[in-house]
């Protein structure tokens, strides 16, 4: 149970990069389309879009989603919070190797 609400959490992060992806790569792009590319149920879809909406990575237009100018930088420093999460889950295995 601990380590399951953390395993749910990084599947919707995975889930919510891959939409910002083709988003990115094919704006503008509606619900539609990015379930067929993805092969996400639509439901899926639109959670992440409302996800990535809220944190201001994209935005609606009348053709579908598109990116702001804060998608950018999110990008740009992406990998340097991944590197950081990874140096997180090195430090908790050395926690629970000594258990």
């Amino acid at each position: 149970m601990l380590i399951s609400k953390i395993e749910l959490e990084l599947e919707m992060l995975e889930r919510h990069l891959l939409i910002l992806k083709y988003v990115i790569r094919e704006e503008p792009i509606g619900i539609m389309k990015l379930a067929e590319t993805t092969g996400l149920p639509k439901h899926k879809v639109r959670y992440s879009l409302r996800v990535l909406e809220h944190e201001g990575l994209i935005g609606p237009s009348m053709h579908g989603a598109v990116t702001t100018e804060k998608t950018k930088q999110f990008v740009q420093t992406l990998d340097g919070r991944i590197d950081g999460l990874e140096k997180k889950v090195e430090e908790i295995k050395k926690v629970s190797g000594d258990i």
